[in-house]
């Protein structure tokens, strides 16, 4: 097949939205696939121009005011319809759209292209937790613009997939995540790391992501004074230098990836993730495949990945108290700790990204398939009657 893959976000900046195109694009490779990757600019001279076969092609872009690593492209629907007509994929692939995946869902559906979309991060939920809630619905009606034109919608949660067909959205189905278990293992775990981070032998409770607003780290300050413990942050983001202030006995590691990142992990004792606004929440799939149990907030992705009761523990969003006694119940209980442990391991087995890839390609012969949509509503507006 002949694939554009229009990304939001990418190399060289590493978020949810970027793994899952790198696993995807390892995958087409290895299919013989022919693909393009369609992303904003970026200031990193080394960024790559080719991954796993893939040409990149860089669209201008601006730094998002306030998370200088983030950056948005610039232009108008016209250039992207120029790109995706002299190369004519098969099937146009939107990856988290939102502003320049809007600009390549209008173009491809010009052109006549089949488009899959795939729903990954609640921008609209955003708004309240960055101060601007009045921009939520301008956001939602920006959502639901390009998944009523796209051929089909991916969810990658049963809470996701609600969401958007309670908000009237046509043609969605399930993409969930895949996970690499050779990467992700218990057999990760390191002693020697765990005495750098915990010298006094502490049990570590751990989180791995962005240190940005939406991830509500901050709600991790109710794990203070948990007798026995450490809390590790990994990971790095705008928030770093305040949440460094707000949880002083933390340690913060910064940045981890590959192999650094699989060792800290599986050396956890516990995976904590305070997150309302995770559409599925890797890194949590990620601690399961390590050997490690979960406590996490009972809203979106975490709802299909962490049973109570024997995985993990979740908790009503904003209740830090059940927070903490959750955390409570598993760092004071070390043969329910390891219980929890081995269930949530057992349960990412076979959840493998080559099985996801495949099932992603079907998706895409189905838009093939069927040929590209009719708009069944015209495009929405926001309360004030602006369109989009």
């Amino acid at each position: 097949m002949r694939i554009a893959i229009v990304a939001e976000s990418f190399l060289p900046l590493m978020n949810g939205v970027t793994h899952s195109i790198l696993r995807v694009l390892e995958y087409l490779q290895e299919r013989g696939d022919e693909v393009l990757v369609i992303a904003p600019s970026t200031q990193d001279a080394e960024a790559p121009g080719e991954v796993y076969g893939a040409h990149v092609h860089r669209l201008p872009s601006v730094p998002l005011a306030g998370y200088t690593n983030v950056r948005v492209a610039m232009g108008g629907v016209s250039r992207v319809k120029r790109i995706l007509a002299d190369y004519a994929p098969d099937v146009v692939h939107l990856a988290s759209p939102f502003v320049l995946g809007w600009r390549a869902a209008q173009a491809a559906h010009q052109l006549g292209i089949p488009t899959v979309a795939v729903y990954q991060t609640e921008v609209p939920g955003y708004a309240g937790r960055y101060g601007v809630p009045f921009l939520e619905n301008w956001a939602w009606a920006r959502v639901e613009n390009i998944h009523l034109l796209a051929s089909r919608t991916l969810a990658p949660s049963s809470f996701a997939l609600n969401q958007l067909r309670g908000r009237g959205i046509p043609r969605v189905e399930m993409w969930r995540r895949g996970v690499d278990t050779r990467r992700f293992s218990p057999d990760k775990r390191d002693a020697g790391w765990r005495g750098t981070v915990a010298p006094a032998g502490e049990r570590i409770i751990g989180y791995v992501g962005r240190l940005a607003v939406e991830k509500q780290v901050q709600d991790l300050a109710a794990l203070s004074g948990v007798p026995g413990t450490r809390l590790v942050i990994v990971g790095d983001g705008p928030q770093r230098q305040a949440l460094e202030e707000a949880l002083p006995d933390a340690v913060f590691t910064g940045f981890l990836g590959g192999e650094e990142l699989a060792r800290a992990v599986a050396s956890f004792d516990l995976f904590v993730h305070p997150g309302e606004f995770e559409t599925f929440c890797q890194t949590i799939q990620e601690a399961m495949a390590s050997g490690v149990p979960v406590v996490a907030t009972g809203r979106g992705g975490p709802l299909d990945l962490v049973e109570n009761s024997r995985t993990g523990w979740l908790y009503e969003p904003g209740d830090l108290a059940s927070l903490r006694s959750r955390v409570l119940d598993l760092m004071g209980d070390d043969a329910k700790r390891r219980a929890f442990a081995a269930a949530a391991h057992a349960s990412v087995q076979g959840r493998t990204w080559s099985a996801l890839g495949a099932e992603l390609v079907r998706h895409y012969q189905a838009v093939l398939a069927a040929g590209v949509p009719r708009t069944s509503r015209t495009t929405r507006t926001t309360r004030q009657g602006a369109a989009l």
